[in-house]
């Protein structure tokens, strides 16, 4: 069987209740304290943002309307500029996919950085639709959409970091292990 493109995340454990104790509690339309930001969080947690990516098609990678932020899809690129690919089910195992969720969290994160310069804009995360490229016999979308979801608590605390979300399987272009896109709430 040919293995896809992916990296060892070795040591990468997303436990959010580990930063529980590091939530943000501010309202909308406040100014942050000098509590921990998600700016400090990536620095503490050694995080290595990606190049955020150009634009394959006739798209915004980022949409500001109102105090909501939209972030198109987001593939997981590597740090190199290379992609995550395969198929779970067939090329990548539940915790290989799980990882490439959490890379694709980390492309988004570069990305919202890229065009807004400054995470600690954002208030909260609302919505997450996750896409994973699997086999029709695979059915745990939402365990590796996890890896997101776990980054993103990671990031903007447990309160702020978890919002709603849909997790699907599909086909998806370039063979990409996972494709996300989210909806943020900004201060």
């Amino acid at each position: 069987m040919k293995r896809s493109t992916f990296i060892k995340l070795g040591g990468i454990s997303a436990v959010a209740s580990v930063f529980h104790s590091c939530n943000r509690t501010i309202s909308p339309g406040s100014a942050v304290s000098n509590e921990v930001t998600p700016e400090h969080r990536i620095k503490e947690l050694g995080l290595v943002l990606p190049p955020a990516p150009k634009p394959l098609g006739v798209y915004k990678p980022v949409l500001v309307s109102g105090n909501l932020l939209y972030v198109s899809g987001q593939a997981p690129v590597l740090p190199d500029g290379s992609l995550i690919t395969g198929k779970a089910g067939a090329d990548l195992s539940l915790e290989e996919g799980k990882l490439a969720a959490r890379q694709a969290g980390l492309t988004m994160i570069s990305v919202i950085k890229n065009h807004l310069g400054d995470l600690n804009k954002i208030y909260r995360l609302i919505k997450t639709l996750g896409m994973v490229n699997c086999t029709p016999d695979f059915h745990s979308q939402p365990a590796v959409i996890n890896g997101f979801s776990e980054l993103m608590a990671e990031i903007f605390g447990e309160e702020n970091g978890i919002g709603v979300r849909s997790a699907v399987g599909m086909m998806l272009p370039s063979n990409i292990a996972v494709e996300i896109e989210a909806i943020f709430e900004l201060l």
